[in-house]
């Protein structure tokens, strides 16, 4: 994308302080081609702003205002609590002044309400859009989820047609794997009329970012960035077991080797029970889909938590930040089960005097004011004033919805000194701390532990260091086990991570986009993407790999080319038939019966043109595979033909040694002799094996062996008789008298042509590989996958084959929360209709939880549902099949199980009325999980609701009506607090 010159670059000024106007950044700009700029367009008068602050902007600030002011669109990286905030006040206060309608997004709902709340007190013209709540919508100021902005552009409302800003909070949320969509296609269908400012932390390629969106929309986009971090942070590590911290990166961002060296080397070592218990620990608090006990009160309200190391950490740290008055201080942990084991493990401290903790009660018990008595009695609601009374709070996902407000509350006003938390809370609320902590540096993703990542890493961490009241930030990292110094360098520097595109092809926005201008809008909308921006850019690199290496394919000359290719296919042949009859061979019924005790056996070497020789010393059945330990010459260095599952040295291998027993699978022996020779009883011993190896090397210098080690006869010796077996032999033999006959054969350059010819052939093969991959760049992303999708949505009945959108599609198209063609083929198929209102929403549930649990056949159901959510896995499994029929990648029996059965019986009871409290007594799931669970499925009823309006089918819409009113009740629907 073509950029003028227009970079200015203003330098950090030393000695300034945070607030003052001279801190650096970086501000660029992306003109689209020909670019004339608009004569009308106001500049930025200091004198008459569109909001007055009362402390003077920081230079990044400045300049975003100045450029939106010019009305032109503007992305703003900058770190946690730079004061990104300043620049969307000021875009809503412009667009008010000029009479246009402004739009805020953010990612979460939660967020949303927040600066709702923050927004109405500053502009009053607020209002709110999130599904789950709607405020005010004819307000200039329209707060939303970006999920309620991308349907409104679907349906293309009128509200778009007034609006001039749109303010994208949070915008590096885009590289979410699964809601990073949304973003992209939410920008790619803003009409081009619209200006942006989107707020961003910081991100290596936020220009690619700037260019993106001047291609897509055609007008100017600044990029202001700034590293400038209002308020320094230092970064320490406290060693496992350990008394103190280590200062390992100062407040000028200088790493401190020595230091991180002698934290390392305190880390309490393994033998002491430390990290194999921390380790058994995280392993435990992994899964925590389930495992009951809530917000600050599990164990059944027991005081205390368990006394494991890492909760004694813990508290000897909280301790010191207390001591030293670096609180308030934020505790990340990644588990739910550990958040509130740590929290209870604190029952000693108590952090708050009278006076706090009977504002605390009273803060607290008018937040939950609005709850009937029966749900204030709940455990986690009983157990959790106590733990903030002493100035302690927790937050994580598990958590009642009310109860995370009240603490997000106390904490911004200073009454919680330690928070407890997952990462969850990091992104967006405005909670930030002198003191961050981490409890660990690896993390469970479901797949297994891993370090958590930089920019992981920079944006908790970000949360340390409150603007204008601490004068640096201190993080300190919990070290459970050793790290590499390289390893955490890179981690505590934090660099941010790219924001690269995470767009995917969904059938949701296929049918919506079909249903809005057909089929080719799909297209459209691929081809606006940041996926197909980013494919684009990588094209003149790909042609030029591809011609780079066409140059050095050509350069590679061969003598007797054709010769050498002729001789090289035949010893390729002749290698694969070699590999089938090897296959054949070692079948158990044809090579078990030889493998016994002395059988000289040749060895598969990773290198070809070497044999290795070896003894069978014993063999074992391992599984449904049988193991053979061989004694080899191994070198050192390259034990690859040992399972790494056995350990060879149980043999008794001398250090330095050569001589190896080794396991191996059947598979990695090449052919069986027919000679045996003699083997001590004893092989531990380095001598035995040293006879034994003596007396195979004086074999071979037998004039019996002068022409090679016999082997086994296939036929004569191990009966295999196959017709096939025996074609096979025929060709082997074959084709070793054609390679023995080949004129090459006795060239004594013949190792130097063969070499050429693989280097040829493989930059042959590389080239082909690299053009088409240049094609494939250089085509529209998710060509391929669109066309299979589409052949789904036909196959279904959701489009013809002029790709009009027909009823079906009409219902998929709401479908936003649950799965789309799933949720369809269930109302049209009648299971919804036969289904009484209580089992629909039971059957529901099935729909939209998604957490990980016990095997689908261990879970107990009532017989009603049990039949309910046969059906439900019934139409999933046609579903599937008919997607894998399209050649789309799909495990049909794993997509029938993702409709899990968890909540079913749950949720049936309470649309019947059973109370909170005795709903919880019928699951050891955490509130928090259980109250989402009821929310989204109230969610899937409006869209279900909607969509059967839509299509004129009023009986089934009453129906989830009804089964909205059934669900949508007491603490799972209180009012959030900034509301």
């Amino acid at each position: 994308m073509p950029s003028r010159s227009a970079s200015d670059i203003i330098p950090r000024v030393d000695g300034e302080s945070s607030s003052g106007a001279g801190h650096g950044c970086l501000h660029d700009v992306v003109y689209p081609p020909d670019w004339r700029p608009n004569p009308k367009a106001r500049a930025y008068d200091p004198s008459n702003p569109a909001k007055h602050y009362k402390f003077e902007l920081d230079t990044f600030q400045r300049k975003s205002v100045e450029v939106m002011e010019m009305g032109e669109s503007v992305m703003v990286a900058a770190h946690t609590s730079a004061g990104k905030t300043v620049v969307a006040e000021y875009a809503i206060a412009m667009a008010l002044r000029d009479r246009q309608r402004v739009v805020y997004t953010s990612p979460l709902k939660a967020l949303s309400n927040q600066k709702f709340r923050e927004l109405r007190d500053e502009f009053a013209d607020v209002g709110l859009m999130t599904g789950d709540t709607t405020i005010n919508t004819d307000a200039s100021c329209l707060v939303m989820t970006t999920e309620v902005l991308r349907s409104m552009l679907y349906k293309g409302g009128e509200v778009m047609r007034e609006v001039g800003w749109v303010i994208f909070d949070e915008i590096h949320y885009m590289r979410d794997p699964e809601r990073g969509v949304v973003w992209e296609e939410t920008i790619a269908m803003l009409p081009s009329a619209v200006r942006y400012a989107f707020l961003s932390a910081t991100i290596p390629n936020a220009r690619e970012f700037a260019e993106w969106i001047v291609k897509t929309h055609a007008h100017p986009c600044h990029l202001v960035y700034t590293d400038f971090r209002p308020t320094p942070l230092e970064h320490y590590v406290h060693p496992s077991g350990g008394d103190g911290v280590y200062l390992c990166y100062d407040r000028d961002n200088k790493f401190r080797a020595d230091n991180f060296v002698k934290a390392i080397n305190a880390v309490a070592p393994k033998e002491d029970g430390y990290a194999a218990g921390r380790t058994a620990h995280n392993k435990a608090n992994a899964g925590d889909g389930s495992g009951g006990g809530g917000g600050g009160g599990g164990n059944n309200g027991k005081a205390g938590g368990e006394d494991t190391a890492a909760n004694r950490d813990i508290h000897k740290i909280i301790r010191m930040v207390v001591e030293k008055n670096y609180d308030p201080c934020i505790v990340f942990s990644f588990s739910k089960r550990e958040c509130q084991s740590m929290a209870e493990s604190l029952h000693k401290l108590d952090l708050c005097d009278e006076n706090e903790k009977d504002v605390i009660d009273t803060v607290y018990w008018s937040g939950l004011d609005a709850l009937k008595d029966e749900d204030k009695r709940l455990p986690q609601v009983q157990n959790l004033l106590p733990l903030l009374k002493r100035g302690i709070g927790v937050h994580h996902s598990g958590m009642l919805p009310i109860l995370k407000e009240t603490v997000e509350l106390l904490f911004q006003e200073g009454f919680l000194k330690v928070l407890i938390a997952t990462e969850t809370m990091s992104t967006g609320l405005n909670m930030p701390a002198r003191c961050v902590v981490f409890t660990s540096p690896r993390k469970y993703d479901g797949a297994g532990y891993r370090w958590i990542t930089s920019g992981e890493y920079v944006q908790m961490s970000g949360r340390a260091g409150r603007r204008g009241l601490d004068d640096r930030g201190l993080v300190v990292l919990m070290m459970d086990e050793r790290m590499d110094p390289a390893v955490a360098k890179d981690m505590l520097h934090g660099r941010s991570d790219p924001l690269n595109s995470a767009f995917h092809v969904t059938y949701g926005s296929m049918i919506n986009m079909m249903r809005m201008e057909g089929a080719e809008n799909v297209e459209n909308l691929i081809s606006k993407s940041f996926a197909q921006f980013q494919n684009d850019r990588k094209v003149p690199e790909l042609e030029a790999k591809a011609a780079a290496l066409a140059v050095e394919r050509d350069a590679v000359a061969i003598e007797d080319g054709d010769a050498v290719a002729e001789y090289v296919n035949l010893a390729d042949t002749l290698s694969v038939l070699r590999a089938e009859r090897r296959d054949v061979l070692n079948l158990p019924a044809h090579c078990v019966p030889f493998l016994q005790p002395g059988r000289l056996v040749r060895v598969c070497a990773r290198d070809p043109k070497r044999t290795e020789w070896g003894v069978v010393v014993k063999h074992e059945r391992d599984g449904g595979e049988y193991v053979v330990d061989v004694l080899c010459v191994v070198e050192e260095e390259d034990r690859s033909v040992a399972s790494e599952s056995r350990r060879d040295d149980e043999m008794g291998s001398a250090a330095g040694a050569k001589r190896r027993v080794v396991p191996l699978r059947v598979s990695q022996i090449d052919r069986l002799s027919s000679v045996r020779v003699y083997l001590p009883k004893d092989m531990r011993p380095s001598d035995a094996r040293a006879r034994v190896q003596k007396s195979v090397v004086e074999m071979f210098k037998r004039d019996a062996f002068k022409d090679g080690v016999p082997f086994l006869d296939p036929e004569s010796d191990m009966k295999i008789t196959h017709e096939s077996f025996k074609k096979l032999t025929r060709r082997i033999t074959a084709l070793e008298g054609m390679l023995s006959a080949h004129a090459l054969r006795d060239d004594p350059d013949l190792t130097e042509k063969v070499a050429s010819h693989a280097k040829r052939r493989d930059l042959s093969l590389r080239h082909k590989i690299a053009k088409k991959e240049a094609k494939a760049a250089a085509g529209l992303c998710f060509r391929d996958e669109l066309k299979q999708r589409l052949r789904v949505l036909k196959r279904l009945g959701h489009v013809d084959d002029d790709g009009v959108v027909l009823t079906k599609g009409r219902v998929a198209c709401e479908m936003t929360t649950a799965d789309a063609l799933v949720t369809t083929e269930l109302v049209f198929d009648g299971a919804f209709k036969e289904l009484p209102a209580e089992l629909c929403c039971a059957a529901i549930s099935a729909l939209v939880w998604r957490e990980a649990g016990p095997d689908i056949q261990e879970i107990k159901l009532s017989p009603a549902c049990k039949d309910a959510h046969a059906r439900i896995r019934e139409v999933a499994r046609a579903v599937g099949r008919h997607v894998a029929e399209c050649k789309l990648e799909m495990d049909v029996a794993a997509y029938a199980d993702s409709f899990r059965p968890d909540l079913m019986d749950l949720t049936r009871a309470w649309s019947t009325g059973t109370s909170f409290v005795d709903l919880m007594k019928m699951t050891s799931l955490h509130e928090g999980s259980v109250v989402r669970a009821i929310r989204r499925m109230e969610e899937v009823m409006r869209q279900l609701a909607t969509a059967c309006q839509n299509v004129g089918d009023a009986e089934l819409r009453e129906k989830f009506e009804s089964c909205r009113e059934m669900v949508k009740r007491d603490i799972v629907f209180c009012p959030s607090l900034f509301l």
